[in-house]
């Protein structure tokens, strides 16, 4: 009796695994179909669509592991780029815009970028309308509520952080906000191995050690690294730093500038950590 109540109990279970055991894959591909339908909307400039050449949207979220009923965090998401894939696709998830606030050193260029950002927040409800705002001020980051994020996103962003010293500050507060088991996902402009810190400084390039790094001091463990985003026309050895390629092309002469647009946007890391 005892064991033919085991067997009707394993019959029963079968199907619960395996749904479990399916319900993954499924999920990465409903990302993968939300994924293109976001990037080709027409909500999407053809200016911002240009740059999907460089920027590898779908390959990068994939590689991360985006799935859309995840929790997730845009760390200092700038003018909304990917905030324009990643809203649409996280209807059925929870996705944090986490910005810093403004405060009296706010340079103009900070305020317009928020004022512009919440404006397009709120120019597009139906798109845009659950996106959860997260502001967190510079003396006390918190980006999420502490362990509730599956993912945590940032965009070329360390190089920022790095030259305000805040860093380490940063990835702590993505540390924090991770549930155990949760992924980080960073690209960033790639220096040249043994660069100093002052050339990665001055340059907005950053060395793969020095984010690795900064992440490990924070408790995270590198998952994997990807070439998704690598360019290998771009020298990263500029006199004005990584600025001076597309979109920016900061103080380029005219006659210069075809030169510049045919290497296209920066060489990139694109690096998985996970919170262990």
């Amino acid at each position: 009796m005892k064991q033919a109540l085991q067997t009707i109990f394993r019959v029963l279970l079968l199907p619960v695994i395996t749904a479990g055991a399916m319900l993954a894959p499924a999920q990465a591909q409903d990302a993968e179909a939300l994924i293109d339908r976001a990037m080709t909307g027409s909500h999407r400039s053809d200016a911002n669509k240009a740059r999907d050449k460089y920027r590898h949207p779908k390959e990068t979220l994939l590689f991360f592991g985006l799935k859309a009923n995840m929790t997730v965090v845009e760390v200092t998401p700038g003018a909304g780029w990917y905030t324009e894939i990643l809203a649409p696709v996280m209807r059925d998830g929870t996705y944090y815009a986490a910005i810093f606030q403004m405060t009296e050193q706010s340079s103009d260029g900070q305020r317009t970028n928020d004022k512009n950002f919440r404006a397009k927040l709120a120019g597009n409800g139906d798109l845009y309308g659950k996106v959860q705002l997260s502001v967190f001020a510079p003396s006390a980051i918190r980006v999420a509520p502490a362990g509730s994020a599956d993912m945590v996103l940032t965009f070329r962003n360390v190089h920022n952080w790095a030259k305000a010293g805040t860093a380490d500050a940063m990835f702590k507060a993505f540390h924090d906000a991770l549930k155990p088991g949760g992924l980080l996902g960073v690209v960033e402009h790639r220096a040249k191995p043994g660069a100093s810190f002052e050339r990665q400084i001055d340059s907005g390039y950053m060395t793969e050690v020095y984010v690795i790094e900064t992440a490990q001091k924070a408790g995270f463990k590198l998952d994997n690294k990807s070439e998704i985003n690598t360019n290998p026309r771009d020298t990263a050895d500029y006199s004005r730093g990584v600025w001076t390629l597309p979109p920016t092309l900061r103080n380029v002469p005219d006659a210069d500038k075809p030169k510049y647009l045919a290497i296209g946007e920066s060489d990139r890391m694109t690096l998985k950590f996970v919170k262990p």
